[in-house]
């Protein structure tokens, strides 16, 4: 359902929440390593401090990140962000003849002409029902046959979401509304026996509440809402402004059947063919998102201010196709092209939708990705849905199977990644309460709750999501293939999902109550490690140069007589 945001963080205030003891994520966790630690991290740091102490020294890898745009000029981003190398700045000319003129840092197929650029888009819901209402709106299901009667039955699903999304998104503010309503009471009973308004967590410690029960049941409850931040009745007012906010843009925008902001583009978003539009307006309307996303993978580590992000050697690729709203295909498809033409070795992707009209069009340029050697990196979305069952878009499997050879087809994307999100808590809680999971779709888990990463106007701030874990995942995959330049984007993907650290016994099956063993929740079965990771790597690049080695001397008319005890990679 459209409106479960809405509805979960209202949910946070209610009575029936239970804080846990460790209220608080650690400072910088998704950097820290398990065994050392005692913290579910990625053990990025272990890593590197593993590899100097080696002596191995990295090469520079180009992460392309897609997402909403990034503060380029960040103090802990500035020194780490891709800089095309064959642009002239400022010149208004195509120096490098890749169809982008000015193309810096990266581009936004999301901008149009003056400076503008989208900020809030419709859903595809409500593209698709636009577009099939159009040709089958006052249809007699009776006179249609073969695919046009599969098409309209479709429309029938897609209108029946559509309506179910509007009613819920009229109704969110009313439930949510009530849902609040008790919190409020809370702070108008205890302002009232304290006799001021501003409340303080200070106030609430204090307060003597003996034999007022009214006033005790008060205090009782401002104490859980304030252990999840709402520490005053302006924060509570700010989380009212904020749900307005949220169901205004669902109203007014995404599911708004007249709203059409891709006149900004200028562009028809119905020719797939033309690859050429947008502006170099990095950061667009809104970078909150995307600037998060970069610091996780790659913030100066080196500068001792802000964070230090999980690669040294990354430098992000700022590609803007996600506005607030579903992205499109043909623009996920040309920012995959783009990042992949100018050099990207890995597609951080943090975004996702439920349906995908012109899925095929994207497929193409995740095959031309794949065959380029990059690396794909997806978050598997914050529904709490099994991805074995429900549909997110992208995803791998190709809507159509590539042939491969005379007799193979892949039907798969074979160098993707889907990630999960990863709590910092242990035992049953390992998992984010919000984070979708499948045995068969999702490959293993990242930490993506309560992640301090870098944030607009040069500042820092929390996020939680599969949209963390993704970049996190991505970070050390950065480490692999700046470290690791001869294994291929297909032999990191299989070294991060075996180089997982087992994850035995049950945890809470995000969305629910039930339990359920963590190797029904994703294809590896584990959490990512850095540190496993490249010391598998390791073997596996020493393997490689052995066999090239080998079939060296077999070239040469030297053929070697170990040939038949060749490693395998």
């Amino acid at each position: 359902m459209y409106f479960k945001k809405i509805i979960a963080i209202a949910a946070l205030c209610l009575p029936v929440l239970t804080v846990s003891a460790q209220s608080k994520a650690p400072d910088s966790w998704f950097n820290l390593e398990p065994s050392k630690d005692n913290i579910n991290g990625t053990g990025g740091d272990e890593a590197l401090r593993r590899l100097k102490e080696k002596g191995k020294k990295g090469q520079t890898v180009i992460v392309a990140v897609l997402d909403s745009g990034v503060e380029i000029d960040h103090e802990d981003l500035q020194d780490v962000i891709w800089t095309n190398p064959n642009e002239i700045p400022g010149n208004n000319k195509d120096d490098d003849n890749n169809g982008y003129v000015d193309d810096i840092h990266g581009w936004n197929f999301l901008g149009g002409k003056d400076g503008k650029s989208v900020d809030h888009e419709t859903l595809e819901l409500t593209r698709e029902y636009v577009r099939l209402s159009k040709r089958f709106a006052g249809t007699d299901a009776k006179m249609l046959h073969g695919d046009d009667k599969k098409t309209f039955e479709y429309y029938q699903k897609i209108k029946e979401a559509f309506e179910e999304a509007r009613a819920e998104a009229e109704q969110g503010m009313v439930d949510a509304t009530k849902q609040l309503k008790p919190i409020e009471d809370a702070f108008t009973t205890v302002e009232k026996s304290l006799g001021k308004k501003d409340i303080t967590p200070d106030d609430i410690k204090n307060i003597n509440t003996a034999g007022n029960t009214e006033l005790t049941a008060a205090v009782d409850m401002l104490k859980r809402v304030m252990a999840q931040g709402i520490n005053s009745r302006a924060d509570l007012d700010n989380a009212k402004k904020q749900m307005a906010e949220q169901v205004s843009a669902q109203l007014d925008f995404q599911l708004n059947t007249n709203y059409n902001p891709r006149v900004i583009v200028g562009d028809d978003p119905n020719d797939l063919s033309n690859r050429f539009y947008g502006s170099n307006d990095y950061e667009g309307p809104d970078a909150f998102h995307g600037t998060h996303v970069s610091g996780i993978i790659a913030a100066n580590r080196n500068n001792n201010v802000g964070i230090r992000g999980i690669a040294d050697n990354a430098r992000i690729m700022t590609v803007r196709c996600v506005p607030d709203g579903d992205e499109r295909d043909k623009d996920v498809a040309n920012a995959i092209y783009y990042a992949v033409d100018n050099g990207a070795s890995i597609i951080n992707m943090s975004f996702g939708k439920a349906y995908s009209p012109d899925k095929k069009y994207v497929d193409a340029a995740m095959r031309y990705a794949a065959e380029h050697d990059v690396l794909l990196v997806h978050a598997a979305g914050n529904s709490a849905a099994n991805n074995d069952t429900e549909t997110n878009f992208p995803n791998d499997g190709y809507a159509k199977a590539v042939k491969r050879g005379l007799f193979k087809k892949e039907k798969q994307v074979p160098s993707w990644l889907e990630i999960g999100a990863l709590n910092w808590r242990s035992g049953e809680k390992r998992i984010a309460s919000f984070s979708n999971y499948g045995k068969k779709n999702v490959d293993l888990f990242s930490p993506g709750v309560a992640l301090y990463s870098t944030v607009p106007d040069g500042k820092y701030g929390n996020a939680s999501g599969t949209s963390m874990a993704c970049p996190a995942a991505a970070g050390v995959a950065a480490i692999l293939r700046s470290y690791y330049p001869e294994l291929s984007a297909v032999q990191v993907k299989s070294i991060l999902e075996k180089s997982v650290i087992k994850q035995d016994g049950e945890v809470s099956k995000p969305g629910s109550t039930d339990k359920v063993k963590f190797t029904e929740l994703c294809v590896s079965g584990g959490i990512i490690s850095a540190p496993n990771a490249i010391e598998m790597a390791e073997k596996t690049a020493k393997a490689k140069k052995a066999k090239k080695a080998i079939w060296r001397e077999a070239g040469n008319g030297k053929l070697s007589k170990n040939l038949a005890k060749e490693p395998r990679v």
